[in-house]
C-alpha cells in the first residue's frame, strides 16, 4: 500500500474514533484487520479455522485470540496471534488505527486494529490453526449480492447482523460486524483517494 493510501485510511479512523468497550466481565481478545493491494483490488485477509481450535471451528475469522498474561498491550496480542496463525512478521506490519470493539458470543471481548503488509506476501499459516487463507477483494465485499443482514442471537438478544459470502463461505458473527463496520470506514475516503473503487466490479 503506497504511503499516500495508508493515510487516508488512518485519517479516516482518527477522525471516526473506535468505540471502546469497557467490561470487565469479558475476555481481552485482539485480531488484526489487514488491508494490501493484490493484483487489480485491495483484499482483507481472513481465515478458515481448522477443527482443532478450542472456540469457532471452522468459521472464517480474521487472525487473533485471547490476550497472554505475557502482552504487553493488545495490539502485542493482536500482533502475536497474526504471527502465530499467519506467518506474518510484527515488524512487516503498518499499523493504520483501529475499529469499534466487539463482543462475542464466546463470551470475548474484540479489540480490532487495522493495518497493511507488503504485498505480495508469503503466508505461512499454522496447521494447528489454520484450515484455509482466504484474501477477500473490497470490491467482492462490497457487491450487494454478496451482502446481506441476518437475525442472529447476541449474548441472548435478537440482533440484525451483516453476512457477507465469499467464494463458498460465509462471514456472520462478530467477524462479520467488524468488516461491516470498517468497509464503512472506508466509504468515508474520498473517491480520489481510495484505488480500490478503481478495480472493475468484477475483478
Amino acid at each position: 500500500m503506497d504511503d499516500a493510501t495508508a493515510a487516508s485510511i488512518r485519517r479516516v479512523l482518527t477522525e471516526n474514533p473506535p468505540r471502546r468497550i469497557d467490561d470487565s466481565s469479558q475476555i481481552p481478545a485482539a485480531v488484526m484487520l489487514l488491508l494490501y493491494p493484490k493484483g487489480d483490488d485491495y483484499c482483507v485477509l481472513l481465515n478458515k479455522r481448522t477443527q482443532l481450535v478450542e472456540h469457532h471451528k471452522g468459521e472464517i475469522s480474521f487472525p487473533g485470540g485471547r490476550m497472554d498474561n505475557d502482552d504487553a498491550s493488545l495490539l502485542d496480542t493482536a500482533l502475536r496471534e497474526t504471527h502465530e496463525e499467519m506467518g506474518v512478521v510484527p515488524d512487516d506490519v503498518r499499523i493504520l488505527g483501529q475499529v469499534d470493539d466487539m463482543p462475542t458470543n464466546t463470551n470475548y471481548l474484540m479489540s480490532t486494529f487495522v493495518g497493511t503488509i507488503p504485498s505480495p506476501y508469503p503466508f505461512r499459516p499454522s496447521g494447528i490453526e489454520v484450515a484455509e487463507i482466504l484474501e477477500a477483494p473490497v470490491s467482492k465485499l462490497r457487491d450487494p449480492r454478496s451482502f446481506k443482514f441476518e437475525v442472529r442471537l447476541v449474548q441472548g438478544q435478537p440482533l440484525e447482523s451483516p453476512e457477507f459470502n465469499y467464494l463458498e463461505h460465509k462471514v456472520w458473527g462478530a467477524t462479520a460486524r467488524v468488516l461491516n463496520n470498517f468497509l464503512r470506514m472506508l466509504d468515508k475516503v474520498p473517491d480520489e483517494e481510495a484505488p480500490w473503487r478503481k478495480s472493475p466490479p468484477g475483478a
